[in-house]
This record gives structure tokens, C-alpha cells and sequence, in this order.
């Protein structure tokens, strides 16, 4: 009998590495193809409203990336109107191309019925550039940033006044929702430095059925901010959710100085303040991928919070897919 001669350590090196180059390749097509247009609703219940507050829903909507010919991102967006949220919220990144406008205002059309307000973020007003995919793992005080042309920002900021929205960018605004007051303030992205809170610093009005306040990157430095004011509840977008998340580990950055555990979802933010961060509903052109971070919208039921002595948490859906 002839006894096989020993697999060389080089032969199994380069099977290993074919089969981790070829787990590598599907995982990519996965992340390019399937899950980045596995558009997800998830729904939050969050206690911050008074104590005999009747319930108020909120639709946020964040991070776009429109190009003008995603139309199953626009036919999914405007089928959200069926949900009949009390209020809709836009966090910003509406566009990805010049000719977008149109495209947004497709998806959003039906939501343009309802009461919202918004703020913009910096792919409103320039467009994305190729970059280096590994740029984006780096630590965000290393990144330089770098702005492609301008984006026509202003038609749809004037389109969106013209439907009734209400623009929140370093101003504050009394709202009636549904027979409420929704005090709302807002600042323009800090993740391009533009924010300016001293605009609208002060406590917000006590008797506000809900304090809301409207960021597009969650910096810190603006949450701390609102937190002391006596906010209840921040909305944010940008992270993307970390786009690339390891299961088990989480979101490998957030693209801004917000910790990675933040970067999407409902947490608490100081004492009393609420955070909530869309992971969105786009990505880059110059890199579509998402893994284990499917786009979303969110849809959040805020309900009173609970007497004294019991404990406050939110209570959120993993999510589903809708349409």
C-alpha cells in the first residue's frame, strides 16, 4: 500500500487563503447587492413625554443618498405614509447627485402631506467624492475632509417650506401636532462644523407636550448641549449605523466623536435626555455596500414616562422589512 506523501505547509497556506478570499468574495456581493437595498422598518417606544401625555409617533427619516435612479428606495419611502405617523422628521443627507432632487421629492412626496421638519447634512450641500475605503476606518480626528461640487440644496429646502415643513437649521419653532405643542429646535451639521448652537440655546418651553431637538451628526459636544437646556429627545442620522458591523462586535466606527455602542438606536443621554440615531437609508455611491446593517427608517411611539420609583427604558424592534 502507498502511504500519501505529507501535505506541504504551502499547499494548505494557499487553500486557506483561497477559501478566505472566496468567504471574502460572497461576503461583498452579500453587503453590495442583497442587503443594501433590504430596506427595514424599526419601531421604538420611548418614555418622554409628561406623565398623562397621550402617545405622539414620530417617523424619522435620515441619510437618503439619493441618485436619481434608485426607484425602489423611492417607491419604499413613499409607501411609508401608510403608517399615519403624527409627525415626520428628516435628519438630513437627502442627496448623493445634482439631478436628485427630483428623485427625493418622489420618495417623499406622500410624507410632504404630513407635519415634519428637518435639517440638512453635508452630502445636501456637497457631493461625495471617491475616496479610500480604508479612510473611513480611521479615527475621525485623522480624516481630512474632502467636499466634492455643490448640491442644489436650496431648491429642495424650498420645496420642502413650500409642502409646509418646517426648517429647524439653527432656529427653534412652536409646532401643533395632533392638538400638541412640539417645541423643536435645531442646528446645522456639526460633522462640517457648521453648527452654531448659541442660536438657540435657552430652555425650551416647559409646557411643550415634547422638547425635540434635531442634529445630523450626534456630536457630543451638541448633545451635551441640548441635554443641559432639558431637551427630551434628540433625533440624529449620519453613522449610517456603522455601515459595516461585526456581529457580536458591533459598529466598527460611527464617523463622528459619538461612541461605536450610540451608533444607531435609542439611548439615554444624561439624565433625563433621550437619543435616538437613524442608521438610514443609503449609503456612498463610491461605497455601496452594508453588512449586517440593513437601511432603515424608523418609526418611534413616544409614550409618558413612568412614575417615580419605576424603571425607564425604551423598549425596540430588531426591526422588519416592509414593502
Amino acid at each position: 500500500m502507498t502511504t500519501p506523501a505529507p501535505e506541504s505547509p504551502h499547499g494548505s497556506t494557499l487553500r486557506a487563503a483561497a477559501a478566505t478570499a472566496a468567504a471574502g468574495a460572497v461576503g461583498l456581493t452579500y453587503a453590495s447587492v442583497i442587503e443594501r437595498r433590504l430596506w427595514t422598518l424599526r419601531t421604538a417606544e420611548l418614555p418622554v413625554l409628561a406623565e398623562s401625555a397621550r402617545p405622539l409617533r414620530i417617523l424619522h427619516v435620515s441619510d437618503l443618498h439619493m441618485l436619481p435612479g434608485q426607484r425602489s428606495k423611492q417607491r419604499w419611502v413613499a409607501a411609508l405614509r401608510a403608517l399615519e405617523p403624527d409627525l415626520v422628521v428628516n435628519t438630513g443627507d437627502n442627496l448623493s447627485h445634482r439631478q436628485a432632487v427630483p428623485a427625493v421629492l418622489r420618495a417623499l412626496d406622500p410624507l410632504l402631506e404630513l407635519p415634519g421638519m428637518f435639517v440638512f447634512g453635508s452630502n445636501d450641500y456637497y457631493a461625495p467624492k471617491p475616496k479610500n475605503p480604508a479612510r473611513y476606518l480611521m479615527p475621525e480626528g485623522r480624516k481630512k475632509r474632502i467636499h466634492g461640487p455643490e448640491l442644489p440644496w436650496e431648491d429642495l429646502r424650498a420645496v420642502f417650506l413650500e409642502r409646509g415643513w418646517h426648517d429647524l437649521t439653527h432656529t427653534t419653532n412652536r409646532v401643533r401636532v395632533g392638538g400638541r405643542t412640539v417645541h423643536a429646535a435645531g442646528v446645522d451639521d456639526p460633522h462640517l462644523g457648521y453648527d452654531r448652537y448659541s442660536a438657540i440655546a435657552g430652555k425650551p418651553d416647559s409646557a411643550a407636550t415634547l422638547r425635540l431637538g434635531l442634529t445630523h451628526s450626534p456630536e457630543p459636544r451638541v448633545l451635551d448641549r441640548f441635554a443641559d437646556d432639558g431637551y427630551d429627545l434628540v433625533l440624529a442620522g449620519h453613522t449610517h449605523g456603522g455601515q459595516l458591523r461585526v456581529p457580536g462586535v458591533g459598529a466598527l466606527v460611527t464617523n463622528c466623536a459619538l461612541d461605536r455602542s450610540r451608533a444607531r438606536g435609542a439611548s439615554r443621554w444624561g439624565a433625563h435626555m433621550w437619543l435616538h440615531v437613524s442608521a438610514g437609508l443609503g449609503t456612498s455611491p463610491f461605497a455601496p455596500v452594508r453588512f449586517a446593517c440593513r437601511p432603515e427608517a424608523s418609526l418611534l411611539t413616544l409614550v409618558p414616562r413612568p412614575a417615580a420609583g419605576h424603571h425607564n427604558r425604551s423598549r425596540c424592534n430588531a426591526g422588519s422589512d416592509v414593502g
